[in-house]
């Protein structure tokens, strides 16, 4: 894999694909980010490579063709990144934006952490093992961040659940902390308790 850099100019991964996201703001003034918050997602769950994602994180996501989908309609996320099961990256917000990936969340008793983290969402479930390819591609990328966001330190990766423990249960227990530990000196989080929510 080679290396991969963020332009910090345009805030956009090089090398990636680019959707644009709808939803998304403006951090707040001298927020930069300091937190990788790491995602599993499948729209509906357990189904992948369908496009629904996209379509979630683009509000084109048509909630009316499958009954599986109807609890997202209207529903505004999105995620910095997503990394799909074949390891192609695409990205649909500038990492200097505010993307609408954590909802009610708390870092080190610091809430909001839509306003200083960057969500990168692995196509994914909790219980499905995520494919090797994605951890090759996952590495560089965070090696990417935290060149160019010095302040996302070795304890500041972290899994949605333990930013919100009792609500959110991704990346979920297959999710392999030790391998990010080995290659990349990433600090294993605390465990939290986990809830199965998607």
């Amino acid at each position: 894999m080679q290396r991969m850099q963020v332009n910090r100019s345009t805030g956009r991964l090089e090398g990636a694909s680019y959707l644009a996201s709808p939803n998304c703001n403006a951090r707040p003034a001298g927020c930069e980010p300091e937190l990788v918050v790491i995602h599993g997602i499948s729209v509906p769950a357990g189904h992948f490579g369908d496009g629904h994602v996209e379509g979630l994180f683009t509000n084109e996501l048509d909630t009316d063709s499958d009954e599986r989908l109807a609890h997202l309609s209207g529903v505004q996320v999105s995620a910095h990144l997503l990394i799909h099961r074949d390891g192609h990256i695409t990205q649909f917000v500038p990492f200097n934006q505010r993307a609408w990936h954590a909802g009610e969340s708390s870092f080190n008793q610091r809430a909001n952490c839509n306003d200083f983290s960057i969500g990168i969402e692995l196509e994914g479930t909790d219980m499905t093992t995520y494919a090797g390819v994605q951890y090759d591609v996952l590495e560089p990328v965070l090696r990417a961040l935290r060149e160019a966001y010095p302040e996302i330190g070795d304890d500041r990766v972290v899994g949605h659940c333990h930013i919100a423990p009792g609500r959110k249960s991704d990346p979920g227990p297959r999710f392999d902390w030790g391998r990010l530990q080995r290659s990349l000196g990433i600090l294993q989080p605390v465990t939290q308790p986990r809830v199965s929510t998607r």
